[in-house]
């Protein structure tokens, strides 16, 4: 198949495109950065999903494609609110459109947070997004997939990832000041597991569903550190925060408002928290020496 991944020079997006590309699809990456992570068999376009006449190139002459383009930091989505409508909605509202007219199957790479109250701006503009997309889907025959993705962590995230922010800080000072009880609870999967099983999903056994792509390791953020710690080696001084807790995330459950109903994938194969870690500070310990 010949599919686009819009936001594949990105952490998931990246993972996705090579993950195609070892089923022996015709990838095309489209982003607005270049990709440094980009195989020899993938080709690369850069620009901006609000260039309509370069995105409707791209997507005329694809099967499908995998939208992952957008703002997914809460915190950035928080201080730049009007650049998240833009880019997660009317962005995102022009590619469903491409895509409707063009009869190409849509991917979007959605949130858990859709199910929950908190995550601000980042959040509304996720579940305003999924609700375009049955719009398109009831008035142009939009063919799409929905993917909620958990927390995600592994190799090539963003500084502001959750386990990367972390690990990053353990290695550098040996201590964190974490910005909460220590309480909240995360089902975490390896993007590169998350990669798999969003590929397994391109079939029409998924058309005009809502999946939701989880781990099976649910651990508090206490647990969290404390496998970092003993993974490394090392003793970490770690500062619990309570006051300094962000009503923009979750504590313990996404679970707090009912969008479209999704069925729930879980790998029968899955890389171990324990391992995805190691190899995550073995990454980043390379690129701080």
């Amino acid at each position: 198949m010949k599919i686009l991944v819009i936001g594949g020079s990105g952490f998931l997006g990246s993972h996705i495109a090579d993950e195609l590309t070892s089923r022996e699809n015709e990838v095309t990456i489209f982003d607005k950065q270049d990709s440094v992570w980009a195989g020899e068999k993938q080709r690369v376009v850069q620009g901006d999903i609000s260039d309509t006449e370069a995105l409707e190139k791209e997507i005329s002459n694809s099967d499908a494609v995998y939208h992952m383009a957008g703002i997914a930091d809460i915190g950035e989505a928080d201080e730049n609110p009007l650049n998240t409508i833009s880019g997660n909605i009317i962005g995102s509202s022009i590619v469903m459109s491409l895509c409707a007219e063009h009869s190409v199957r849509l991917m979007y790479g959605s949130t858990l947070y859709v199910y929950s109250r908190h995550g601000s701006f980042y959040r509304a503009s996720k579940q305003s997004a999924e609700a375009l997309i049955e719009v398109f889907h009831e008035n142009n025959g939009l063919d799409y997939t929905i993917l909620r993705y958990g927390s995600l962590y592994g190799p090539r995230a963003q500084p502001w990832n959750g386990v990367r922010k972390i690990v990053t800080e353990m290695i550098k000072n040996k201590k964190i000041t974490f910005n909460g009880t220590g309480k909240e609870k995360r089902e975490y999967i390896n993007v590169i597991d998350a990669a798999r099983m969003s590929v397994d999903l391109l079939t029409d056994d998924y058309l005009q569903k809502a999946v939701t792509l989880s781990g099976l390791q649910v651990l508090t953020q206490e647990e969290l550190l404390e496998m970092i710690a003993e993974i490394m080696d090392v003793e970490v001084s770690v500062n619990f925060n309570p006051k300094s807790s962000s009503d923009s995330h979750y504590k313990l459950t996404p679970y707090q408002y009912v969008p479209k109903s999704s069925v729930k994938l879980v790998s029968r194969e899955y890389i171990d928290i324990g391992q995805g870690l190691l190899e995550l500070i073995s990454e980043i310990s390379s690129e701080t020496e």
